[in-house]
């Protein structure tokens, strides 16, 4: 397939790099052109100073872009470029109304879009172990899936237009309470003048195990945040998470509170540290 690819990111320039390792013809687009430079260096494909000269008259549009905004921007800049009957395939982590709307936008001109959040972090993303969550037609989605293949694990359609982005909130919802449960488990092991080591290497393997566990317990103890999904872009989602349950009337007290907690962790000087680094407000504030 002609595939256009917007947002060559942590995330998005391995997973276009999948794109072109299936045999696709891949056009790209990137703010920074130095990106865009590299990605064509090294696998192929094409690009070009405008987003809409990019990835003209191609069959599919993949966004892994920033947020609301860029999306609605880059979504009505190309429509009228793309070929007709192209679908839209947005990975942005995006409010669900976006969603809608784009998808509506989509349907009116003839193309198709489909919110298709994903989770797996930056790993994922390099390993093709991604975990996609999709909103829109089912026939759209389908089509996408059969695409996203390529760097996805698993993908389920969860609904109607906006569903893969509330999917998403779950997702962060949860992340959320168990990273600060980890953080509070590293802090009170080291008040207790506990092995490290031997505690995760025991509750890891019961009851208490998780993928933040398993991949974040060490560096936790180590003290080390320079990786990984940043606390600028959680707070992002968490907002996200926090309107649609004021508009929807869902209680999130403990996600309210844990967003409050990254805010003291940007105020560490923390921005672009891991979601992990829950852990770095409880060391600072030892008795």
């Amino acid at each position: 397939m002609r595939i256009g690819f917007v947002g060559l990111g942590v995330m998005g320039f391995p997973m276009a790099r999948h794109l072109a390792a299936a045999g696709h013809e891949v056009s790209v687009f990137n703010r920074s052109a130095e990106k865009s430079d590299r990605f064509i260096a090294a696998h192929g494909g094409k690009s070009a100073p405008q987003v809409e000269a990019a990835v003209a008259g191609v069959d599919a549009l993949v966004l892994c872009v920033g947020n609301d905004d860029d999306v609605r921007q880059i979504v009505r800049a190309v429509m009228p470029h793309l070929a007709a009957g192209a679908l839209i395939i947005d990975h942005t982590t995006t409010s669900a109304r976006l969603a809608q709307d784009m998808a509506a936008e989509s349907t009116a001109t003839g193309r198709a879009f489909v919110d298709a959040p994903v989770s797996g972090g930056q790993a994922g993303a390099e390993a093709g172990t991604l975990t996609a969550m999709l909103g829109g037609a089912e026939e759209d989605c389908a089509r996408a899936t059969a695409l996203i293949g390529a760097y996805c694990k698993a993908v389920q359609r969860i609904g109607v237009a906006g569903s893969g982005q509330l999917a998403k909130m779950c997702n962060q919802i949860c992340i959320a309470g168990v990273v600060q449960g980890l953080a509070e488990a590293v802090h009170f092991a080291e008040q207790a003048k506990l092995d490290t080591g031997a505690v995760f290497e025991a509750i890891s393997k019961g009851a208490a195990g998780s993928w933040q566990m398993q991949n974040r317990w060490p560096t936790m103890v180590e003290g080390r945040y320079d990786f990984g999904f940043a606390v600028d872009w959680m707070r992002k989602d968490l907002s996200l998470v926090l309107d649609a349950a004021r508009a929807n009337g869902a209680r999130l007290e403990v996600t309210a509170l844990v967003d409050q907690f990254y805010a003291e962790v940007q105020a560490m000087g923390g921005r672009r540290w891991d979601t992990s680094s829950l852990v770095a407000r409880l060391k600072a504030r030892k008795p």
